[in-house]
């Protein structure tokens, strides 16, 4: 698999500066699927593991802030830019040991799987669905890196790629070493991780804590556990199921089932331009996709939502057997609620924008749950859009959704 760059001076063609930034460093604008944000004062692309774990020590030796980017589609930089050293992994490619044995329960063998952290995750879908790896059909479509998938425990339609993480290596910043973790030491739940709790908690055993904008641990690469065979992992997600034709917990063919989701993904505007047959220059398309979490409530507190607000079963981020396909145990104690239902119910309608039709940045006319540059949207643009949706949600229900995205710069 490839993956196109973008292009840095030569040796012999040195950046020029200006304030201190290198002017030839590409502005964030074009490196995040928001497309806005400023300049920023040094940008390096690494190219193997050593590169990384190099550019990484050498912004905090000198104390430098330091952002570590994939994809940048979970990413909202401020218009004055990042001062301090960008950092993209670039690494692709995939190293597979398949075993072909078969349970008596009709499972057949694993693959394992070890990724670089730069890889491109849809990419990686592809190739799993093709080679008859089960687990993450149903993350198909969404943008973004291997490496960012465990921080974020990304998920969608019923699927978390906790589900088949084995472990992640990580560079420590606070110890200079490399540190590798578990699935059971991940604390994966949803949408969140220990390695995403890093940017945010203060631990009081870390004198740098919390890590922001980059984790504490730097994810380097990626090693998954994934079945065998041309079906997928149980369906968990109910209009996915409708449109395969099959009960939610039921299997389907992967392939038919990785052919839905970016049906449906492209439908509702969630996949970035030219994927999944996605057309070009579709602004619905210039998002950091889902902008708000789905609330999770203690049970009682949903109890106070309107009866026609959707309700969902709360699962845990793995799942329940090992020794056969299966989705995760209920949480009684927890319900979560559709954050697009109440946005819409709130009175945002696709669409919306501060200032009607011709606004720089909109909800998506097709999902009311991703803000989007229309084309000339600044940060701040897309910050004041997300402020106003934010806040009508909580007086509306009382809630206050969260956003997914990493605001650089910026806040809500």
């Amino acid at each position: 698999m490839s993956l196109s760059t973008l292009n840095t001076p030569s040796a012999d063609e040195p950046a020029r500066e200006r304030d201190g930034r290198d002017t030839a460093a590409p502005a964030l604008s074009e490196l995040t699927t928001l497309r806005v944000g400023g300049p920023v004062d040094e940008y390096v692309e690494a190219e193997s593991e050593a590169e990384l774990i190099d550019a990484v020590r050498a912004a905090d030796d000198a104390d430098t802030p330091l952002l570590v980017i994939g994809g940048g589609s979970n990413l909202l930089v401020a218009d004055e830019g990042f001062a301090g050293v960008v950092v993209r992994d670039v690494r692709q490619g995939l190293d597979a040991d398949l075993e072909d044995s078969c349970g008596t329960d009709g499972a057949c063998g694993g693959a394992s799987l070890r990724l670089p952290a730069g890889q491109d995750w849809d990419s990686f879908v592809a190739e799993a669905v093709a080679n008859e790896w089960v687990g993450v059909e149903a993350l198909s479509g969404i943008p973004g890196t291997i490496g960012a998938a465990p921080v974020q425990n990304i998920g969608a339609y019923g699927q978390e790629v906790s589900g088949v993480v084995a472990s992640v290596v990580t560079w420590d910043r606070a110890t200079n070493a490399r540190r590798t973790f578990t699935l059971s030491e991940l604390g994966f739940g949803y949408r969140t991780s220990l390695l995403k709790r890093t940017m945010r908690s203060g631990d009081p055993d870390d004198p740098g804590a919390p890590w922001y904008p980059t984790p504490r641990y730097v994810v380097l690469e990626v090693n998954l556990q994934m079945r065998l065979g041309s079906l997928s992992a149980p369906v968990g997600y109910g209009e996915l199921a409708r449109r395969l034709g099959v009960e939610v917990g039921q299997r389907a063919p992967s392939a038919d089932l990785r052919e839905a989701v970016l049906e449906l993904r492209g439908g509702k505007g969630m996949l970035l331009d030219g994927v999944g047959g996605a057309p070009l220059g579709d602004h619905d398309r210039w998002s950091a996709g889902s902008f708000f979490t789905n609330p999770v409530l203690p049970a009682d507190a949903a109890d106070d939502l309107p009866a026609d607000a959707p309700r969902f079963a709360v699962r845990s981020a793995t799942p329940q057997s090992t020794v056969s396909p299966s989705l995760g145990v209920v949480d009684p104690t927890l319900v979560k609620t559709s954050a697009a239902w109440l946005i819409e119910h709130a009175g945002f309608t696709k669409g919306f924008g501060l200032a009607g039709e011709h606004s720089p940045a909109r909800l998506s006319t097709r999902h009311t749950l991703a803000l989007t540059n229309r084309g000339g949207a600044t940060a701040a643009d897309v910050v004041a859009l997300a402020r106003t949706v934010r806040d009508g949600v909580r007086d509306a229900f009382g809630i206050e959704l969260e956003p997914e995205p990493v605001l650089v710069g910026t806040a809500l």
